[in-house]
């Protein structure tokens, strides 16, 4: 028996299985979504197991209060299940910071995969009282970062102002993507930092997203 053919010529039959298909490939791309990095230096020894598709649990600990708070922030808003352990080998706390950053992006880069069947895009505007920040994201594999946090003081709690903006920038550049991530306005740099590292985590929850009109890897060139 013949099957009616859609608009575009094809058949529905056809049509169905690929769906099917891809569904599969989905699932088992989601299962797939998961990490685990160990850097070792002279300097420290960070430890990173990240899920993509978690719920935001999180167990961190730097030694740094304020480090741990928005490493937690992060996974939180972009619903991903992450683990951070850091030790310090010559008690420098740029180090510290440094590598963290850096093993954290190195993780999901990692979990990320080929990222076929992702949303690819995102973009997030974030509050936290006065400030505002705002975080735009292409998973493009061609790493370019834009960052201005407008942090005034020379300190945040237990860092210094620039170790703080040393964090996100080696975040933003060891995840792989091209990011623009900047505080648009606000007077207390606590909140800055906050609402910074939230709008990168919900713009990087959304172009990290499944697309189920995806076809394989999101871009014209077939590769990431």
């Amino acid at each position: 028996m013949d099957h009616p053919s859609s608009e575009f010529g094809e058949d529905p039959t056809k049509g169905n299985k690929f769906r099917a298909l891809h569904d599969k490939h989905i699932m088992k791309a989601k299962t797939q979504r998961k990490a685990t990095i160990q850097r070792k230096t002279s300097e420290t020894i960070i430890s990173v197991s990240v899920d993509i598709d978690g719920s935001g649990k999180t167990v961190i600990s730097t030694g740094i209060n304020f480090l741990d708070h928005i490493i937690t922030a992060f996974a939180k808003h972009a619903m991903m299940d992450l683990k951070v352990t850091a030790k310090s080998n010559d008690s420098i706390i740029h180090h510290l910071i440094e590598d963290t950053a850096i093993t954290i992006g190195m993780t999901i880069d990692k979990a990320l995969n080929t990222r076929s069947g992702i949303t690819r895009f995102g973009h997030a505007s974030v509050p936290m009282d006065e400030s505002l920040a705002e975080a735009t994201i292409d998973m493009v594999k061609r790493p370019y970062s834009k960052l201005d946090i407008s942090l005034k003081r020379s300190k945040i709690e237990d860092i210094s102002k620039e170790d703080m903006e040393h964090f996100f920038q080696s975040l933003l550049q060891n995840l792989e993507c091209c990011i623009h991530l900047v505080v648009k306005y606000g007077q207390n740099d606590h909140h800055k930092a906050e609402a910074a590292i939230k709008s990168l985590a919900v713009a990087f929850r959304m172009a990290a997203s499944f697309d189920d009109k995806q076809k394989g890897v999101p871009s014209t060139k077939g590769s990431m």
